[in-house]
């Protein structure tokens, strides 16, 4: 590769990360965006959509205009990374194969639920769900409103399923919800951000149960479940195409976020090992990977990849929020702010992540303020 030659480059997954990859790398190369859906969903706003809240999406051929980014929709199926290759199934049935010179490998993350059956769309025709099925949720319990003793159970006690729990119950004041956790509540936050969160959670009648581990749905006594319990990466594609991986499934890579086995491919978001799986750290990790591909088609050294954790914000409910200040290692402070204060904070961070992209995709520089 030649410096400043403008080159193929194909981004897995429009996530926060590829996205910011993306439109990061798009004024010097020529991009493709390989994402199945036509519409960028607000993963963070998923607890509102849960609770019938309308928003959260935002179509790609919008955030893109102007962009050159040549957006396909369809599926990475295979990966052939000795001769710098793609399969790609598209939605309406073709097969691509797409070449590339340089790869950003974001296809991120997914709930991990046992045995989920997939609702039928619009449907709510399953007992479980989780964040990905949250509008399936959102139908299913409008269409029980005004019914009383509705039982519904929130299966994790991490940020997920506490903002889950708290919008849902806030929304749904007749329903039972219990909230159960195979630990203890909320075990990253400090004690006084465990304090509030219990306050709310009671406030809002919603019932929790500590060291309450649950292997399987069909064990919970509910009318439905939501699963928010296990996170797990998006990389069967990778595995199959031999790139290294940690021991929780994460690809690795080096200090510029190149796999470290396949180093033309980087690594951004979820997906890849060395960070907590976040908005919060996929947006920073997108923008540096690209900034690896613009260093090294210049014919510079890429800088490595370095993260200071600020701030971890929650939503619970509407009119109440969380806002734990944290150390650079992402260890808890016990310095929260809590209330309308917390809440007012936690809706400019979410509005200002989409409002960064969509300004990205007019200005790329942006995205460099992601970077510490």
């Amino acid at each position: 590769m030649t410096a400043h030659a403008r080159t193929e480059i194909v981004v897995l997954g429009g996530g926060y990360a590829g996205l910011a990859a993306a439109l990061r790398l798009a004024p010097q190369h020529r991009v493709t965006l390989v994402e199945p859906r036509e519409r960028f969903v607000e993963r963070v706003r998923l607890h509102q959509v849960a609770a019938g809240q309308a928003g959260a999406v935002h179509p790609y051929e919008k955030i893109l205009a102007g962009t050159g980014i040549r957006h396909v929709t369809g599926r990475a199926a295979r990966l052939d990374t000795a001769g710098g290759r793609v399969e790609v199934e598209t939605n309406d049935g073709q097969h691509l194969d797409l070449g590339y010179d340089r790869l950003v490998y974001a296809l991120g993350s997914r709930t991990k639920v046992p045995a989920l059956v997939p609702a039928t769309a619009g449907t709510g025709t399953t007992r479980v769900y989780s964040a990905e099925t949250a509008a399936d949720l959102a139908t299913r319990m409008a269409g029980r409103s005004g019914k009383r003793n509705g039982r519904l159970a929130v299966v994790g006690g991490g940020l997920t399923g506490i903002e889950m729990a708290t919008e849902l119950g806030e929304a749904h004041p007749d329903c039972e919800i219990r909230l159960l956790t195979a630990g203890s509540l909320a075990a990253t936050l400090s004690e006084p951000a465990r304090r509030h969160l219990r306050s709310t959670l009671d406030r809002l009648g919603v019932r929790v149960q500590e060291d309450a581990p649950v292997e399987d749905p069909d064990e919970v006594d509910a009318d439905a479940v939501l699963w928010s319990a296990a996170m797990t990466p998006t990389t069967g594609l990778a595995a199959e195409a031999g790139l290294a991986l940690d021991e929780h499934g994460r690809v690795r890579v080096d200090a510029a976020l190149r796999s470290v086995s396949h180093p033309e491919i980087v690594v951004a978001g979820d997906a890849g090992a060395g960070w907590r799986m976040a908005c919060a750290t996929a947006m920073p990790t997108g923008a540096h990977a690209a900034g690896t591909i613009l260093q090294e088609a210049r014919g510079a050294a890429a800088p490595p990849f370095r993260l200071k954790y600020v701030l971890v914000c929650m939503s619970l409910g509407r009119s109440d929020g969380l806002v734990q200040v944290l150390h650079t290692d992402d260890r808890p402070r016990d310095l929260v702010l809590t209330g309308r204060p917390a809440a007012w904070v936690k809706e400019r961070i979410v509005s200002s992540t989409i409002g960064l992209l969509s300004y990205a995709a007019r200005h790329p520089a942006a995205l460099r303020t992601l970077l510490f």
